[in-house]
């Protein structure tokens, strides 16, 4: 929980706003895993594949939502790659939320979250190139830009450049001293 969020467990009672918020061809666009249509079945696919994978400690999602009206406005999580002991953050936020501050707190929380309860020693977001405003919210989140770290996707068809951001757990430390 944050000042203004809430941050739980999707339910499958969620599906259909998640359809409808991912859904949004701007938010697909500024993402490279949310598909373009967004067909109906994925959420609840999607939704379904959650709790496996936070028992096999693979992956942690949670739903943001609004503390004073419950209303989801988008997910944010972590794939944990256990060997590493690292994991990536990801994060969609629905258009009408944008440019609110919500996926900065959400990911702020994230990163507590990732640090003191599951002891990872480093957490790495990727935006576009394209989408320089993700980048804004991992910065502002206490994130660094890796200027070492670039790769490129595959993207409706046209390759994309994507842009790499970490926090080890010994900044994240420091920040929080």
């Amino acid at each position: 929980m944050t000042d203004r969020l809430v941050l739980r467990p999707f339910s499958i009672g969620d599906a259909q706003d998640v359809q409808r918020l991912a859904g949004n061809a701007k938010v697909a666009d500024t993402t490279y895993r949310i598909p373009h249509p967004y067909e109906d079945g994925i959420a609840e696919e999607w939704i379904d594949s959650h709790e496996a994978a936070f028992l096999d400690g693979t992956q942690v999602v949670f739903a943001i939502t609004l503390r004073d009206c419950k209303t989801l406005v988008g997910a944010i999580g972590l794939t944990i790659a256990v060997a590493e002991n690292e994991a990536e953050l990801g994060y969609w936020v629905g258009l009408p939320y944008w440019n609110r501050g919500i996926a900065t707190e959400a990911t702020a929380a994230v990163l507590d979250y990732g640090f003191s309860q599951t002891r990872l020693g480093k957490i790495r977001a990727w935006h576009l190139l394209r989408n320089p405003s993700s980048g804004r919210v991992m910065q502002k989140a206490g994130m660094f830009r890796d200027e070492r770290n670039r790769r490129k996707i595959k993207k409706n068809d046209r390759e994309e450049s994507l842009v790499s951001y970490v926090l080890s757990r010994s900044d994240w430390a420091s920040q929080r001293a």
